[in-house]
């Protein structure tokens, strides 16, 4: 499917069995437990010393909670976006399931910060909209602008490195991407991370192998 032409899809997938970093956000405070949203699920109210889903409160602030997963621990804020807590990404390879649609959509982390992908395998680089990498943090006004072929003619894009792109327990590092300049229902992971890859497809799954 070609750069910036990708319909917008209204259904996300999860491929199941991907043991990965949680991503864990604050929602609220309330009465002394912290209102914590992981992987997106409906907030749940747990107080110092409590467990949910993994993630142990170790202690709750005004507008924050110190959490900890295996051992791992990290500050969540009130009106931040979540944050991935767990180990490293030292995997190599990475099973994903099609949609009803036959797209491969995924979760996944950009520098830390959740987001949702789908893989496409005409795009040259991981494509990014704009309000997504401005939500992400990324200063892409100090990346290299490009210009861009849109459907509404040519528009200017930005060329940046991405310090890393992650996929369950799979991470790679240095990922060349774009900013457009539109915002996009998805990140479309392209092939400035794709081929890292060795890729099959077999029905509706698709197997990535890290080469290296």
């Amino acid at each position: 499917m070609p750069l910036l032409r990708h319909p917008l899809l209204l259904a996300s997938l999860l491929a199941p069995g991907l043991a990965w970093a949680q991503a864990v956000s604050l929602a609220g405070i309330l009465g002394g437990k912290a209102l914590l949203v992981v992987d997106g699920t409906p907030p749940r109210g747990v107080a110092a010393g409590e467990t949910h889903q993994g993630v142990k409160v170790v202690s709750v602030g005004r507008d924050e909670a110190v959490i900890e997963i295996a051992g791992a621990r990290s500050t969540v804020r009130l009106g931040e976006a979540p944050v991935s807590v767990g180990s490293r990404g030292g995997g190599r390879k990475i099973v994903l399931m099609s949609d009803s649609r036959g797209h491969f959509v995924n979760q996944g982390l950009i520098n830390g910060r959740v987001m949702q992908f789908i893989v496409d395998t005409g795009a040259t680089t991981v494509a990014i909209g704009r309000p997504d990498a401005e939500r992400m943090g990324l200063d892409y006004r100090k990346g290299r602008p490009v210009q861009l072929n849109t459907a509404n003619g040519v528009a200017q894009g930005w060329y940046l490195k991405l310090d890393s792109v992650r996929v369950g327990d799979v991470e790679v590092f240095g990922v060349d991407a774009i900013i457009t300049p539109q915002s996009m229902p998805y990140v479309l992971l392209g092939n400035s991370f794709l081929g890292e890859f060795q890729m099959t497809r077999n029905n509706d799954q698709m197997v990535l192998e890290k080469r290296r």
